[in-house]
């Protein structure tokens, strides 16, 4: 079901209806009525792929949090076992399987980030973590069938998205992949028996996934469950939300440094502003509606305004201030501020002369020799604030700044210090 433009009686629908987080929801009549007693258990489940979440993840984080604050309880479910699996959603071929080292390591990596937004405890309302591995690695494979897999229909399964769209290319899908919506569906009718939650969230790429977590709870007798997702992140332009020249955009700091965090929503395109005020940042609407309002030139007070609330929610009010003087410093001043990305090289590669593409990949500026050549016939790459015209041009000592650092730009906007070891 699409969200109708009505008041719910839940202040936790209200907000995500407000701020333009829903997509699809399976039941809001009785969502709403759960969660206008504060009686809504929910959970977002996030597989341990990586050493960090990103950017598509602090959306679902976003509900995590707006459930919590309107007296209702999150839980964040780690995904040790589900990541043996590996979740072809949205995949065009076989995931890497991980190792169980590599898996606890990312799981470990990835748990400190979500204090940032939840209160963890013992109360009505505080977040709890919770790693599947702990149910299902543990499952017998014959009673697994028997009591779980007699629910599914093959026929069903086939229609979900994750399995269709990968059979309609001809694109192979492992057997162990065609299971994970029988974990997901599991760990939905788990929780609910452990600690009583009732609504899974998640991206609309989960809508199968999640529906199947419903059906197999009313199949296996638990109360009903509820099914709840948020659009597809995308950017007024049409691009998936998330990407840089870097990368993702990892929400850890030691993968992605606040300073690059902060400039990323500062570089928002003027029609994603307000949009992206709403999903986030925690500021309240009416200050959003007055954001709204700046046109011109004045809209990059938006912007700013966005980059810091965005920042601070994650990485802690006083990065969010280092990030913006650092770009003041940069941008206003012309200044070379230390505080910007800097990535360390050999003092011998310096002595020895290092070539400039060479340099501006290692910087990850570009991505490779082939763009950085690219980037300079378009007057793109500067070194100390002066354009590069020669892509053989060579390094060294010499051109170490009085600051002991060589400044890479990639345009107006994008900079990092070179700084010999």
């Amino acid at each position: 079901m699409s969200p109708k433009m009505s008041i719910f009686k839940s202040d936790f629908l209200n907000t995500l209806q407000q701020r333009g987080f829903i997509h699809q929801c399976s039941d809001f009549e009785g969502l709403d009525q759960l969660a206008a007693k504060g009686q809504a258990t929910g959970y977002v489940g996030y597989d341990c792929t990586a050493p960090s979440l990103h950017i598509g993840n602090f959306l679902t984080m976003m509900m995590l949090y707006w459930l919590q604050q309107s007296g209702n309880k999150p839980i964040t479910l780690m995904g040790g076992g589900t990541t043996m699996v590996g979740d072809p959603s949205g995949k065009e071929e076989t995931r890497a399987l991980r190792t169980i080292a590599e898996i606890e390591a990312n799981k470990q990596s990835i748990r400190g980030v979500f204090v940032k937004l939840l209160k963890f405890g013992d109360g009505n309302s505080d977040a709890a973590m919770l790693d599947n591995a702990e149910w299902l690695t543990k499952l017998n494979w014959i009673e697994m069938l028997r009591d779980v897999g007699k629910h599914f229909s093959v026929n069903r399964m086939l229609t979900m998205d994750s399995v269709r769209l990968r059979l309609e290319r001809e694109q192979e899908m492992s057997f162990i992949e065609f299971n994970y919506m029988v974990c997901q569906a599991y760990d939905f009718v788990e929780l609910s028996r452990r600690i009583g939650c009732r609504l899974q969230m998640g991206g609309s790429d989960q809508w199968g996934n999640i529906v199947m977590g419903v059906d197999l709870g009313r199949r296996m007798g638990t109360p009903q469950l509820f099914a709840l997702t948020t659009p597809l992140l995308t950017t007024a332009s049409g691009d998936k939300m998330g990407k840089t020249a870097k990368g993702a955009v990892w929400l850890n700091a030691d993968q992605f440094a606040p300073y690059d965090f902060w400039q990323y929503w500062r570089n928002t395109e003027d029609a994603d502003v307000v949009k992206f005020l709403k999903l986030f940042t925690t500021l309240p609407m009416h200050e959003i509606t007055k954001l709204a309002q700046l046109k011109g030139a004045e809209i990059n007070e938006a912007k700013k305004a966005l980059a810091f609330a965005a920042t601070a929610l994650l990485h802690g009010a006083d990065a969010a201030r280092l990030a913006a003087e650092t770009a003041r410093q940069t941008f206003e001043e012309g200044a070379i501020a230390q505080n910007l990305p800097t990535v360390e090289i050999p003092l011998g590669e310096l002595e020895a002369g290092s070539g400039v593409l060479t340099l501006f990949v290692k910087a990850g500026l570009v991505a490779s020799n082939g763009e950085a050549r690219r980037q300079i016939k378009g007057g793109g790459l500067r070194v100390n604030d002066t354009t590069v015209t020669d892509e053989k041009m060579m390094l060294s000592e010499a051109n170490l700044t009085a600051e002991g650092v060589i400044k890479l730009s990639l345009g107006k906007k994008r900079h990092v210090l070179v700084k010999p070891a």
